[in-house]
């Protein structure tokens, strides 16, 4: 299936592959904007909400085929899949499609941080060592934590208190906004072919678990506590409280990135690129308190 506006000749054709995700539908609002032809790749076109102007079309990673209709005529793919067993082989085969269709420039969130066998930066740098091997241009955008992985602990912190094995280490939270913002300077950017960027991202400062709690308290007017446990423990409290093994693994191991402070770099990325300082953690939380409100 494929809902697709005719393409202006000298406007460039942007895909969109994970449109529907906060960063892909913060990007395709920004882009329908632009002077470009959008495209918004997902596996359920029926639906898919996009800004009025920007076409669907839908991809099964299971038929390659549907994967090099989808890109056909485009300029410029942007790469942000969800979190999952299957990311890096769809990443690769959305990058492996993409060279062979013609596209000139792929732009993919990536992850800040060093090499590690932790999950979900590991699949990061897969994908990553595949795109730098290709005869394409290419963006990784490396952001730090999420601000939205807060959300995990709304109903923790709605009673008073919330549990985690990030020590006193320090994290750097960006919006994904500021994300979607980046990603569409970077896909406007006119690059020479083989051209080879990384864009490291944050917000405007670090934070220990322990100053997030502080703030919580002064946004919230009650007191709400941060408690430290074994890595260990902390698995064990996640798996009790309903998350799946795999899903455990993984907050566990963006608790170790916070205790060794792996994600608390701070720079000046995002301004440079937008022009516009990025979005506070605080002003993230107020817009979002009511997630961590008792009902």
């Amino acid at each position: 299936m494929s809902d697709r506006p005719s393409s202006s000749s000298n406007q460039p054709r942007i895909a969109i592959a994970g449109a529907t995700g906060r960063i892909g539908s913060a990007l395709a609002s920004l882009l329908a904007a632009d002077p470009v032809d959008v495209v918004a790749l997902t596996r359920n076109p029926d639906t898919a909400r996009m800004p009025a102007g920007v076409a669907v079309s839908a991809v099964d990673f299971e038929r390659r085929d549907s994967l090099a209709d989808a890109l056909r005529g485009v300029d410029r793919l942007f790469i942000s899949h969800g979190t999952s067993p299957r990311q890096v082989a769809n990443e690769i085969a959305l990058i492996d499609a993409a060279v062979a269709a013609g596209v000139r420039h792929i732009v993919k969130v990536s992850a800040l941080g060093p090499a590690t066998r932790l999950l979900p930066l590991a699949w990061h740098m897969q994908v990553e060592a595949h795109l730098s091997l290709q005869p394409v241009a290419s963006t990784a955008l490396r952001p730090s934590a999420f601000m939205s992985v807060l959300n995990h602990i709304g109903a923790q912190v709605a009673t008073g208190s919330w549990t985690g094995a990030a020590g006193t280490g320090r994290v750097n939270f960006i919006d994904t906004r500021d994300v979607a913002e980046a990603a569409r300077v970077a896909l406007l950017e006119e690059v020479e072919p083989g051209s080879q960027r990384a864009y490291h991202l944050t917000g405007p400062r670090s934070w220990t678990m322990e100053q997030v709690a502080q703030e919580l308290s002064r946004l919230l007017g009650r007191s709400i506590v941060y408690t430290n446990q074994s890595p260990a423990r902390q698995r064990e409290a996640l798996i009790a409280g309903g998350a799946s093994p795999f899903v455990a693994d993984l907050l566990i191991g963006l608790d170790q990135m916070f205790r060794e402070s792996v994600l608390g770099e701070t720079t000046s990325t995002v301004e440079e690129l937008t022009g516009r300082a990025p979005r506070s953690l605080t002003d993230w939380l107020s817009e979002n308190i009511s997630t961590f409100q008792a009902s």
